[in-house]
């Protein structure tokens, strides 16, 4: 098991970091403490996730490759969270609606100590969002950590608490590849309903089967085969861009490529496929296609309307996501 970090430059008056995990296997895993963000996951030498071409590239631009993505990950429909009789306005940053937490947590500058034992290599990341920031309520503590056992799994754990009532629904927004091309994987997802959404992204009408649509994932099934379908669905937001509602049973996704798999398990309640439908090589991103990966966005389905119980915290309310990556 090994650590090291190097800075590759600043931002804001802090440190810009790569910090490198290997274990005794020679799996390495790079996180930067931009975005408390996983940059590569190195198997065999091979790269397992989409990155762009160097470090400096990541706060240049903001595109959500490997980054954790806060305080809320999506949409918020009309920007707005009702609880009990008040209504309170996020910004409105995604046409009509709010979208990936204004300038995110993947936007900023974490703190970070990475550590070793005979068993795992760790980098944990810390984070302070005061409250008022992009106009949501709560002083607001994050804890971010990467730990590779060798076992060749990568763990990611995310906690944070909050000294008001506030929401959060945070992600880890991780493309995958597994050294191919998302659209040439075989997918096999543990989730019998999927959640239809209307053209701005957001659900309009509850949860569906997948059986008999594109989205029947229960049997292994190559990606590609969804992205050529007629459905209506996946017509509408140009390929997957849908949560999942998982049924409990794990692993909650297994992702194979013709020399790799990824298992991801995580403690969510849904997991968001997105297969980069938007990238098209331009911009700081331009090493990446459409269709190049696919994420496993492990968190609350986004909300209908406004009431957003499902991801209101209460003062002081402990929250801890944890999603784990098994390659082999």
């Amino acid at each position: 098991m090994k650590t090291s970090f190097v800075k590759y430059g600043r931002k804001n008056n802090k440190d810009l970091c790569e910090i490198t995990l290997e274990n005794d296997h020679g799996m390495v895993a790079q996180v930067l403490n931009y975005g408390a963000t996983l940059e590569k996951v190195l198997v065999d030498s091979e790269n397992m996730i989409l990155s762009l071409k160097k470090p400096a590239d990541y706060s240049k631009e903001r595109n959500f490759l490997g980054g954790s993505v806060g305080r809320i990950a999506g949409r918020v429909r009309a920007g707005q969270w009702k609880h009990g009789n008040e209504i309170h306005q996020l910004p409105l940053n995604d046409g009509e609606n709010h979208i990936h937490g204004g300038v995110g947590t993947d936007m900023q500058v974490w703190n970070f100590r990475p550590s070793c034992t005979d068993k795992a290599a760790r980098v944990d990341l810390t984070l302070f969002d005061p409250d008022g920031h992009n106009d949501y309520p709560g002083n607001l503590k994050l804890h971010a950590s990467y730990e590779l056992d060798n076992d060749n799994t990568l763990h990611y754990s995310l906690e944070a608490v909050s000294d008001k009532l506030t929401i959060f629904n945070p992600v880890n927004h991780t493309y995958f590849n597994l050294g191919e091309r998302a659209e040439d994987l075989d997918l096999q997802l543990n989730a019998d309903y999927y959640l239809p959404v209307d053209e701005s992204g957001l659900p309009d009408r509850g949860m569906e089967q997948v059986a008999g649509t594109a989205f029947d994932f229960r049997k292994t099934k190559r990606i590609g085969d969804a992205l050529t379908s007629d459905d209506a669905q996946i017509k509408l937001r140009n390929g997957i861009d849908h949560p999942f509602i998982l049924n409990g049973n794990n692993p909650a996704a297994t992702l194979s490529s013709r020399k790799h798999k990824l298992t991801v398990s995580t403690n969510a309640p849904a997991l968001v496929l997105y297969v980069g439908n938007h990238f098209n090589h331009t911009g700081i991103a331009d090493n990446i296609g459409q269709y190049d990966g696919i994420t496993f966005e492990a968190q609350c389905p986004p909300a209908e309307g406004n009431d957003l119980g499902q991801i209101t915290l209460l003062p002081f309310e402990k929250f801890k996501r944890v999603v784990n990556w098994k390659f082999e």
